[in-house]
């Protein structure tokens, strides 16, 4: 489970532009010259030639361009941060998790080598901002975040920046001890059904199981790698329909038909831009969330996240927009950073 991470921060650099999309249902244009029906055309063509399992660009509150089978549930990998950020604003806000307290006052701890009392001290707005400092082996780690891996010790808590499964798999942990429930029933009551999601909160564990087993067919699954740690990694399958939900809950700063589900300024906080680690592109991580600062090239601000570098979700408050792009990892596919590159521009040559 894979995010390419580096590759699709520059290629996301094109998502914001200082333009907005025409509104429209579906794939009808509010006016035949601002949009040029060849352009969806030559999207449509690719996304079937490529490898995308679908898209979905919604506008003011209005499906532009929808495409592939939307409703098809399938792994959202690394987007799944994204998704435990709505829960931890929720718990914050109504006192049950206070983000100031330490590992140590938590009483966490992990399989050998065991935390140091320096590694205790960090807090849970460290892990949120994935500046932990711990440097521990944790499941559903990617070779090439194992080889950007700093040695153990060599950063104080809240010192540096790095991405890290070892942060948010402990994140998950946390939540469910404050709590006393399930990841799984936490956002199913608090953010599927609210939503309308076609989430069906049936979840399962996978232990120790070799590389090339079956994943799961459920809705949720902990990811347990004893050997490496205590604390499972959290794996959601949802569709586009149910991210672009997300996404638009995010875009309406945590309301919902009325209902006020998150915090506004717990998304604010947790999108500002608390480690900036692109700043040639103005790129930078908040709290779950990647953030697109603003820069003279671009005047607003923007957040996504991202799953093996080919899934994503991506809210463009200033365009009013969501844009959701999925592929079925869990079939053979060969989709990658240059396919997803096409897939933006083509994407974003809709615009005027």
């Amino acid at each position: 489970m894979k995010l390419k991470i580096n590759l699709l921060l520059l290629l996301l650099v094109h998502l914001v532009p200082s333009v907005a999309l025409s509104q429209g249902p579906g794939n009808q244009l509010t006016s035949e010259e601002e949009l040029d029906h060849s352009r969806f055309d030559k999207l449509t063509e690719f996304l079937k030639q490529s490898g995308s399992s679908s898209l979905i660009i919604q506008q003011n509150g209005e499906i532009l361009y929808e495409w592939g089978d939307t409703s098809e549930k399938i792994l959202v990998h690394s987007i799944r941060k994204a998704l435990l950020n709505s829960l931890y604003g929720i718990y914050v806000a109504n006192g049950t998790v206070d983000t100031t307290k330490t590992l140590k006052e938590l009483g966490i701890e992990d399989i050998e080598p065991a935390l140091t009392e320096d590694e205790k001290s960090a807090t849970i707005a460290d892990l949120l901002r994935s500046r932990s400092g711990i440097y521990h082996p944790a499941a559903a780690v990617a070779q090439r975040m194992l080889r950007a891996m700093p040695e153990r010790g060599s950063h104080q808590p809240g010192e540096a920046f790095y991405y890290n499964n070892w942060d948010f798999n402990a994140l998950g942990f946390i939540l469910e001890q404050e709590t006393g429930e399930s990841i799984y029933d936490l956002f199913y009551r608090n953010i599927a059904q609210p939503l309308g999601m076609d989430y069906g909160n049936n979840y399962t564990t996978l232990t120790d199981a070799p590389e090339d087993s079956p994943i799961p067919e459920a809705d949720g699954f902990y990811q347990y790698e004893s050997d490496k740690s205590k604390f499972p990694a959290f794996h959601f399958r949802l569709s586009a329909e149910d991210l672009l939900r997300y996404g638009q809950l995010y875009l309406n700063y945590g309301n919902w038909e009325g209902n006020q589900i998150l915090p506004q300024d717990w998304i604010e906080v947790s999108t500002r831009p608390h480690s900036v680690y692109n700043p040639k592109y103005g790129i930078a991580y908040g709290m779950l969330w990647n953030v697109l600062m603003e820069t003279i090239e671009r005047p607003n601000k923007a957040f996504f996240h991202t799953g093996t570098g080919i899934h994503l979700l991506g809210i463009y408050p200033a365009q009013n927009m969501v844009l959701v792009h999925r592929v079925d990892t869990e079939k053979e596919y060969s989709y990658g950073g240059k396919e997803f590159q096409e897939m933006i521009n083509l994407v974003f040559s809709i615009v005027k």
